[in-house]
């Protein structure tokens, strides 16, 4: 009898583990096990009266890497590649950031050329700032916060701001505890490397092997920043699942785990809500803390690694207007904890993909909404209303895009302990359980964003290692 491997958690990692378990020449018996009533996690498209796209998690891959190529390769086995919406390098939203910073917003400098003049809202040039960096000695600590790192480095002001932003605008959370080894590892390699972050990045750690495909070699040559689908991202969990259908997967929605438990026989009890399962192996995309409360006793030094893995919450705001301009072309931009506690940044959808504005097109930027002041309510047991966060974004839209007319459209979602903070000493966490799943030989593989990356690829990244931790090799 073949073996049995049920995966816990129906977002894009559960997804894409269940994906390259199923096409392994010999697949095991794969059960996708998903607590809510539908799948794909934080990646949800919601479709308006007008045909407007929006984005409600994720809106948009960075093709760039190896684990951006895998990606596309993905897209390109199910059948999704005439649905992508490319984002060019000669577009406005490839290569235009911005910062909000003293009540105006300010173009990040690009190129040569912007590192050598005066960009507010630095003081000097950033050239000055990259020369300093050449200059400073490698790091002795193991790990640093990214504050830290950023300042020691590459002096206060890109610390306090862009540092700062980028933090919030990627983890949602706070550059003075998150870590730099954890949250931009290219960045802690490149000192440890090369004693330089500038000469690590320019010298690269070696081209890493990467797939080919028409698509992969399409976004290579038009240099794509990032791209989407028509129908929005939730296209690929939805391809996803109609593919392990296919294949013979066995999808259970709405069927939160209640427990695991260690069998005689060296095998898994997953306990649902009225009924069981017996797995060989478990692949657990869920939250690290929530899998800590469902392991057994005997792996207790296991379930205090995951717990001490917590995450923060988020509202996101989409709001479209009719008949309304933008001050600005770009991505978006971001908003430093100086700034505005709360308003972690603006996204300009419809400028990177307008194809998505719906008819009659209407203006579409999303508003997000988390940091301390969001944790301060949180920790209060105040009331989260839909209107307190509108009103938040719509006057956030209005200071910093001029944008003061009512929105036709508003959509409000909070989402509860979205993403993970990778704090300092996240690796010593990931260490320890490691080290306790290698000592007890467990049959359970750990993937999902609370380990080693938040973004989508990193995500389906974690999902298809834990696809081959299972099966030894490599699916097809």
């Amino acid at each position: 009898m073949g073996r049995t491997v049920v995966v816990l958690g129906g977002g894009i990692s559960g997804l894409a583990a269940s994906y390259h378990l199923s096409r392994a020449p010999c697949p095991p018996k794969v059960v996708l096990v998903e607590g809510s009533e539908r799948l794909g996690g934080w990646i949800r498209s919601v479709r308006g009266p007008n045909g407007a796209i929006f984005e409600l998690g994720p809106r948009g891959i960075r093709p760039a890497g190896a684990l951006g190529a895998r990606t596309l390769l993905l897209v390109s086995e199910l059948g999704l590649d005439s649905e992508v919406l490319p984002v060019r390098g000669d577009h406005p939203a490839a290569q235009n950031r911005f910062l909000y910073v003293g009540g105006a917003l300010h173009a990040l400098p690009t190129g040569l050329r912007g590192l050598l003049r005066p960009s507010p809202p630095f003081s000097k040039p950033l050239f000055w700032a990259g020369l300093r960096e050449l200059t400073k000695p490698r790091g002795k600590e193991p790990d640093e916060t990214v504050h830290s790192f950023a300042q020691r480095r590459l002096g206060p002001e890109v610390a306090s701001l862009a540092m700062d932003s980028l933090c919030r605008g990627v983890f949602a959370g706070n550059s003075r505890e998150l870590s730099i080894r954890s949250c931009f590892p290219s960045l802690f390699q490149a000192e440890q490397t090369h004693r330089s972050v500038l000469l690590g990045l320019l010298l690269g750690a070696g081209r890493t092997p990467q797939p080919d495909s028409a698509l992969i070699r399409q976004a290579l040559a038009e240099r794509w920043s990032q791209w989407s689908l028509r129908g929005g991202l939730e296209m690929l969990p939805q391809a996803l699942e109609t593919h392990l259908t296919s294949r013979g997967v066995s999808v259970l929605r709405g069927q939160p785990v209640c427990g695991l438990s260690l069998q005689a026989e060296g095998r898994w009890k997953v306990s649902l809500r009225d009924s069981s399962l017996e797995a060989d192996h478990v692949i657990s995309a869920i939250p690290a803390s929530v899998l800590s409360e469902l392991l057994p006793a005997e792996a207790a030094p296991l379930a205090r690694a995951l717990s001490a893995i917590t995450a923060v919450s988020v509202a996101v705001v989409n709001l479209q207007y009719q008949g309304a301009h933008l001050p600005v072309q770009g991505f978006g931009h971001l908003v430093p904890s100086s700034e505005d506690p709360g308003v972690l940044g603006i996204v300009y959808d419809s400028v990177a993909f307008p194809e998505q504005d719906g008819s009659p097109p209407g203006l579409r930027v999303t508003v997000m909404l988390g940091g301390s002041w969001l944790q301060t309510l949180e920790a209060s047991g105040c009331v989260l209303s839909q209107e307190l966060f509108q009103q938040r974004a719509q006057e956030a839209a209005a200071t910093q895009l001029g944008l003061k007319e009512l929105p036709s459209h508003c959509l409000v979602h909070l989402h509860k302990n979205c993403i993970p903070q990778y704090t300092l000493g996240h690796w010593q966490k990931l260490e320890s359980a490691r080290q306790f799943l290698a000592a007890h030989r467990l049959p359970l593989t750990l993937a999902g964003a609370s380990y080693e990356g938040v973004a989508v690829n990193d995500c389906i990244e974690s999902g298809l290692r834990g696809a081959v931790s299972v099966l030894g090799t490599e699916p097809n």
